[in-house]
């Protein structure tokens, strides 16, 4: 079969979001439908208008309803994918298998991460899941992936926690110590140390003018730093969100009430547009909603 050279085929993903929305009359529940966020949707009618030269659906209100030329493409798109659906390879497990694969700091995916999967999987069975460590302080960028987790400066969307740092320490290591009742009790105590969050705006907001502690192993590791926190090494200047386990536990103890935005927050950079990344990114960021009014309950 002869084609012109200069033709383009409209992606799938964009052929279903025109049809899911023509079909329920709105982006939101096209959304809801096809597992995606309303702006996902609206990204892929909009191409797919662009790419036709003309508009497909036309808004009354809150209304949506497809345009005169809409309602003859809507009939050839379900035609199309009904096609599609029908194909007997198309209709295999393995098939309707996909894979989403994820890079997330290690702490990030141990503390909080891989402990709620079970809860995605169960709402996903569909997707497979594969999970790539990154350090982002050792390397320049991270692996490839569709999803990316990161500790670093983002938009204000993509953030997942807004985290905060607070003295915490080990049961063990507070019996062995004179009581901390205040911060500057602090003086007689080890305050374990990691280049990726520094004692200095926590010090600072203490009304301490304390210098970086410069004893002890050097951490370059949120999940190191807890680690030997829970040991009784020292005191860890902690995140809850990350702490979290060992303080429903009582593995570790907040030591006062006062906390300093962390140094980087944890944020959620997604590189593909697919229905399984926007359905994995909108469930993180719920999981990560539920963790931040947890410890605000505890705080």
């Amino acid at each position: 079969m002869n084609e012109p050279a200069d033709l383009r085929y409209p992606s799938i993903d964009a052929l279903r979001a025109f049809e899911a929305a023509a079909r329920l009359g709105s982006l939101e529940r096209a959304a809801e439908a096809l597992c995606i966020s309303a702006s996902a949707v609206s990204k892929r009618l909009t191409a797919l208008e662009e790419l036709l030269g003309m508009p497909l659906l036309m808004r009354a209100g809150k209304q949506l309803s497809p345009s005169p030329a809409g309602k003859e493409y809507l009939q050839q798109v379900r035609g199309v994918l009904a096609a599609l659906a029908a194909m007997p390879l198309h209709q295999r497990a393995a098939q309707r298998q996909q894979r989403l694969r994820i890079t997330v700091p290690p702490t990030f995916a141990r503390q909080i991460l891989v402990p709620a999967l079970p809860g995605f999987s169960a709402a996903h069975p569909e997707l497979e899941l594969e999970l790539v460590l990154s350090i982002p302080f050792l390397e320049e960028t991270a692996p490839e992936a569709d999803v990316e987790i990161r500790n670093a400066e983002l938009a204000v969307g993509q953030v997942l926690l807004m985290d905060s740092v607070t003295p915490m320490a080990a049961p063990a290591l507070l019996e062995r110590l004179p009581a901390l009742a205040r911060p500057a009790d602090l003086a007689a105590a080890p305050l374990l140390r990691t280049p990726l969050q520094p004692w200095a705006p926590w010090l600072r907001a203490a009304g301490l003018d304390w210098p970086e502690p410069s004893q002890g192993t050097r951490f370059v590791d949120l999940g190191l730093t807890l680690e030997a926190a829970v040991c009784g090494q020292g005191v860890a200047l902690a995140r809850p969100s990350l702490a979290l386990p060992y303080l429903r536990s009582g593995a570790l103890i907040r030591l006062f009430p006062l906390s300093v935005p962390a140094d980087k927050p944890y944020g959620l950079l997604q590189h593909s547009d697919s229905d399984a990344a926007e359905s994995f990114a909108a469930w993180l960021h719920a999981h990560c909603r539920q963790l931040a009014e947890e410890i605000s309950a505890l705080a």
